[in-house]
């Protein structure tokens, strides 16, 4: 079975950054500050003893940086890992329950950009909640996100630790694509209507990675709507899919039918992944590139490292 770590000994050094996580903690000096990705200059004083997430990816990076036990709530769609389902529930993504996070006391409460609204975060601010805003919209944006908090829960360094393994993960995947002739792929993150993952989202970026020419990279909307003439037109090489497990091909040519006639589907190409695991900017993203690697090309056995 071929690995992407050459040696031994390195892959020793990286199990023992995993087990690494949450065993120390470095005090922030008094009065520092970090700029959210809003652009507030967020002063963060000390070690917070009591967070809130309200999105999924940013619990998932809570959790990764082995500071779970420091979360006093999260939301209902935060269910990775297993850990965070047993967290108190403060909302969904867009309805928060203002009163219980004040019961709650959080030193600091952490938002996205793109799942929390403006009237939240304003709200939060009236009541003099202190707020972190991230908005991770590409890989580079999850490893600002992993290490802006990473340095205000004071795991800075295993945080750095951790993205290198990261970052040599992603440059194995890309230099062993490039061995394969470039095939055609799309991503919808919607079947009804087709709404595809544009060239600017995160999601694009799993394709490139694996040397995928994604059909929508045409587009300057994010996530672009095309209609059932212009799919059958690009007639992708493989298509992949978004699930939550229950999906089937079946279920795609009963909307479709005329997908029957794509290379993807005659050439049996469409490839169901986890939904969670690709589409929350998070932790996992380089999980989820490998993943797909290897669904696309099972006889190199890429392996991911075990938390």
């Amino acid at each position: 079975m071929k690995s992407l770590f050459k040696n031994a000994a390195y892959f020793l050094l990286i199990l023992a950054i995993l087990s690494c996580a949450g065993k120390q903690e470095r005090e922030l000096p008094s009065g520092a500050a970090l700029i959210d990705d809003l652009g507030n200059r967020v002063s963060i004083d000390s070690i917070p003893g009591r967070i809130i997430s309200l999105a999924p990816n940013l619990t998932e990076i809570i959790f990764d940086l082995g500071a779970g036990d420091k979360l006093a709530g999260n939301t209902l769609y935060c269910n990775y890992p297993p850990e965070a389902r047993n967290v108190e529930k403060v909302g969904d993504l867009l309805t928060v329950d203002f009163e219980k996070i004040l019961s709650l006391k959080p030193d600091l409460i952490f938002i996205t950009v793109e799942g929390n609204r403006k009237e939240t975060f304003d709200k939060f601010k009236s009541l003099g909640l202190k707020v972190f805003v991230s908005n991770p919209r590409n890989y580079e944006g999850v490893k600002k996100s992993y290490l802006d908090i990473a340095r205000i829960l004071g795991r800075e360094k295993y945080a750095a630790e951790k993205i290198e393994i990261w970052d040599a993960l992603l440059d194995s995947i890309r230099s062993k694509s490039r061995k394969y002739n470039p095939k055609t792929a799309m991503l919808p993150v919607e079947l009804k209507p087709i709404m595809l993952a544009g060239k600017n989202t995160f999601l694009n970026e799993f394709l490139e990675l694996c040397g995928l020419e994604n059909i929508a990279d045409d587009s300057s909307i994010n996530y672009p709507v095309f209609n059932r003439e212009e799919i059958l037109k690009r007639n992708p090489d493989y298509i992949i899919i978004l699930s939550d497990g229950k999906l089937k091909t079946g279920d795609l040519l009963e909307l479709y039918p005329e997908w029957k006639d794509l290379k993807a589907v005659r050439n049996g190409n469409v490839i169901f992944v986890d939904r969670d695991l690709y589409s929350r900017p998070g932790p996992r993203f380089a999980e989820a590139a490998a993943d797909l690697f290897n669904r696309l090309h099972p006889e190199e056995s890429l392996r991911y490292p075990e938390r």
